[in-house]
C-alpha cells in the first residue's frame, strides 16, 4: 500500500481523506493557500505545503505547484477530492506522465465522461438509455429551436463540459431560446473555459437518482445502490438520502445493472457515480457520469458500511476489489444535509466571514464531516461548504426526525447558513411523504422566510458568550472560592471508600 499521498484539495473533503489514511497507516501531505494557513486539513495532515495566494488559479488549480509539492514530499499518489482539479483530465494526464498515481480513473476516461456529448454517444452505443436531445454541440439558434420542437418544450440548454449546475438554462418557449443559449454559453466559458452547449429534454416532476459504482483494473465492477438527490438549489444538491423512497426492488436492481454496464462501457476504474433522471412514469435516462468521489458519498457509507475512500486507495494501488455484488448489502436509511455559508433568503448568496462559535451535533447515528471550527475565517474565494451532516437510522421516518433534531442542535454563529431552511424542508409534508423532485425548492420554498424565534437565537448567543468567557477564564466572581464549588464529593450524601 502507499506510504504517503498528497491531497490536492481543502476543507472537509481533505480532512475526510486524511481520516481514512490515518486508519490505514498512510502518511498525508496537505496543500494550502494563504486563506487556508490555519485550516483543519493543514493541522491534521502529517505535512503541509504552501501553494501560494488565495486565488484558486494560483494555488489549488495550479497543476505545476501541486506536482512539485508531491515530488518534494515524496508522495506516491495524489487524491483530488472533488471540485478543483478532480475532474480535470489534463491533471490526471500530468500525474501519469510524472509517474505519480492519480487516485481516480484514467485521464482518457475523465476526458470522455467530462464531455457530455462524448459520454452520451458512448452510452447510446452501449444501449444505455439517455435523455432525448442532441448528440453534438450546437450554436445555431434555429437548429436549437427545431430540436426543441422535436423533443418538446421545456428543454434544458447545457454546457458540454463541467458540472455543478453551471451553464444550464431551462427554456419554455422558442422566443426564450436565444437569450438562454447566450447566457449558458457565457457561463460555461467562464466556469470551464469551454463555451459549447447542447440541448436535452427537460422533464417536469423528475427525480435525480444516482448510483455509486466501484471498478478495479481487473475488470470487476459493482454498484453500491442509489442515492436520491432531487432536493436542489440552482441545479446543485442540498439534501441527499438513500434509499430512494420511489424505487421498487426490481427497478433498483435494473438501474444498478445499467449503472454497472455504463461503467464498463466507459472503461471506468476507481469510484464513480452514474447519474440518472427518473421521470414520473419511472422511465430512467442517463444524465452523466461523475468521475470522482461525490459530496454525498457518506450516506452510502452509512448504509453499506463500506469506506469508499479506502476502496479508492486500494483500487489505485492496483488491488482487486474485495467486494462482490452479492456481498454488498444496504440497511436502514441515511440522510445528508449540506451546510453552506450562504443566505437562503438571498438566492443562496455566499456568506463568508469569521465563525464566531461552532457547536456540532453529536449522538448515535450522527456523523458530521466538518472542515471548520470556532474562529475560522470562511474564505470568499472557494465553494462555501462548511460541513456535511449525515444521520442514520433504521427507517426513513426515524432518520428524518433524527436529522431535524441534529440540525436544531447545530449552532454556527458569525456566518449565515441554511440550517433553518433545511429543518423546514425536512419537516414539510411533501418531503415526509417522499414527493421530492428536482423543482422541489422552487415549488415549495421559493419565497421561504424563517420564522422569528428570538428564544433560539438568544440561547445560541448565550452559549457563545458563556463559552468565550469560560475559555478566557473570566466566568468567575471574587466571592466564588474553592469551598463553593459543587462536586460529587459534596452532593452524594454520606459515603466512604
Amino acid at each position: 500500500m502507499f506510504k504517503k499521498i498528497l491531497i490536492a484539495n481543502r476543507g472537509e473533503i481533505a480532512l475526510r481523506v486524511i481520516n481514512t489514511c490515518k486508519d490505514m497507516g498512510i502518511k498525508t501531505v496537505a496543500v494550502y493557500s494563504d486563506a487556508d494557513a490555519k485550516a483543519v486539513h493543514v493541522l491534521e495532515a502529517d505535512q503541509a505545503v504552501h501553494l501560494g495566494p488565495s486565488e484558486p488559479s494560483l494555488s489549488y488549480l495550479d497543476i505545476d505547484k501541486i506536482i512539485r509539492a508531491a515530488k518534494e514530499t515524496n508522495a506516491e499518489a495524489i487524491h483530488p477530492g472533488y471540485g478543483f482539479l478532480a475532474e480535470n483530465f489534463a491533471f490526471a494526464q500530468r500525474c501519469e506522465k510524472e509517474k505519480i498515481v492519480f487516485i481516480g480513473p484514467p485521464s482518457e476516461v475523465i476526458r470522455d465522461m467530462g464531455d457530455k456529448i462524448t459520454s452520451r454517444k458512448i452510452m447510446v452505443d452501449s444501449g444505455v438509455p439517455v435523455t432525448p436531445g442532441l448528440n453534438h454541440a450546437e450554436t445555431n439558434i434555429d437548429e436549437m429551436c427545431r430540436q426543441a420542437k422535436k423533443v418538446g418544450y421545456p428543454v434544458l440548454i447545457k454546457a458540454t463540459a463541467g458540472g455543478g449546475g453551471k451553464g444550464i438554462r431551462i427554456v419554455n418557449a422558442p422566443e426564450d431560446m436565444e437569450e438562454a443559449c447566450t447566457a449558458a454559453s457565457r457561463e460555461a466559458q467562464n466556469a470551464f473555459g469551454n463555451n459549447e452547449i447542447y440541448l436535452e429534454k427537460f422533464f417536469v416532476k423528475a427525480r435525480h437518482i444516482e448510483f455509486q459504482i466501484l471498478a478495479d483494473r481487473h475488470g470487476n465492477v459493482v454498484h453500491l445502490f442509489e442515492r436520491e438527490c432531487s432536493v436542489q438549489r440552482r441545479h446543485q444538491k442540498i439534501i441527499e438520502e438513500t434509499p430512494s423512497s420511489v424505487l421498487t426492488p426490481e427497478l433498483r436492481n435494473e438501474m444498478g445493472n445499467v449503472a454497472v454496464a455504463a461503467a464498463k462501457a466507459a472503461n471506468y476504474v476507481n469510484a464513480g457515480t452514474v447519474e440518472f433522471l427518473l421521470d414520473p412514469d419511472n422511465n430512467y435516462y442517463f444524465l452523466e457520469m461523475n468521475t470522482r468521489l461525490q459530496v454525498e458519498h457518506p450516506v452510502t457509507e452509512m448504509t453499506t458500511g463500506v469506506d469508499l475512500v479506502r476502496q479508492q486507495l486500494e483500487i489505485a494501488f492496483g488491488n482487486k476489489l474485495s467486494l462482490t455484488q452479492d456481498s454488498i448489502q444496504a440497511r436502514g436509511h441515511a440522510i445528508e444535509c449540506r451546510i453552506y455559508a450562504e443566505d437562503p433568503e438571498n438566492d443562496f448568496f455566499p456568506s463568508p466571514g469569521k465563525i464566531q462559535y461552532l457547536k456540532e451535533p453529536k449522538g448515535p447515528g450522527i456523523r458530521n464531516d466538518c472542515g471548520v471550527y470556532s474562529g475560522f475565517e470562511v474564505p470568499v474565494e472557494y465553494d462555501p461548504i462548511l460541513s456535511k451532516l449525515v444521520v442514520y437510522s433504521e427507517s426513513r421516518d426515524k432518520s428524518i426526525k433524527k436529522c431535524v433534531k441534529a440540525l436544531k442542535e447545530y449552532i454556527i454563529l458569525g456566518v449565515t447558513t441554511p440550517i433553518t431552511l433545511l429543518i423546514d424542508i425536512l419537516n414539510s409534508d411533501p418531503f415526509i411523504s417522499g414527493e421530492v423532485f428536482t423543482d422541489f425548492i422552487e415549488d415549495h420554498f421559493s419565497d421561504w422566510k424563517p420564522e422569528t424565534k428570538e428564544n433560539d437565537t438568544d440561547i445560541a448567543r448565550i452559549a457563545f458568550i458563556v463559552d468565550e468567557l469560560c475559555n478566557k477564564g473570566k466566568f468567575k466572581s471574587q466571592s466564588y472560592g474553592k469551598s463553593d464549588i459543587v462536586t460529587p464529593f459534596r452532593t452524594l450524601g454520606n459515603w466512604r471508600l
